[in-house]
C-alpha cells in the first residue's frame, strides 16, 4: 500500500502528482526544483545555490517521511548545462559528506520554471 509524503518546508507540486510516496519502506520523491516553498519562485541565479535548495527541499521531503540524509539510496540529477557540473558537485558534496547514494547525473534540454537543476531521489527506512 503507498502513503503519500508531503512537507509544507518543501514545494507545494505544480501538477498532478504527489512530493514523494512511500512503498514498503522506500520513500520515493517526484523531480524536487530549487523552488523557494514559501513564494513559489525559483531561488537563485547560479547552479550552486539552486542545487543547494533542491537539496533542503529533498531534505524537507525526507525529513516528513521520517528518512535522514543517510538513508538516501540513490538520485537523479538533471542539469540544463554540464559545464556547470563542477558547481553543482561542490553543493553535492556538501550535502552528502559521508557514504553518498548512488548517482546519476544527465544533462538535458530545459526543466519546468526555467530551473538549472532537479533532483529525484529514493530513501529506504
Amino acid at each position: 500500500m503507498k502513503k503519500i509524503i508531503s512537507s509544507p518546508q518543501a514545494p507545494k507540486a505544480i501538477g498532478p502528482y504527489s512530493q514523494a510516496v512511500e512503498v514498503d519502506g522506500f520513500v520515493f520523491t517526484s523531480g524536487i526544483l530549487p523552488v523557494d516553498p514559501v513564494t513559489g519562485e525559483i531561488f537563485g541565479g547560479d547552479m550552486k545555490s539552486q542545487t543547494e535548495l533542491v537539496l533542503k527541499n529533498m531534505e524537507n521531503i525526507f525529513k516528513a517521511a521520517g528518512i535522514q540524509p543517510k538513508h538516501i539510496v540513490k538520485t537523479t540529477v538533471y542539469i540544463t548545462d554540464l559545464t556547470a557540473f563542477a558547481e553543482m558537485n561542490t553543493a553535492y558534496a556538501a550535502f552528502f559528506k559521508e557514504n553518498p547514494p548512488a548517482r546519476t547525473t544527465v544533462q538535458v534540454t530545459a526543466l519546468p520554471k526555467g530551473a538549472y537543476v532537479q533532483i529525484e531521489a529514493i530513501g529506504h527506512k
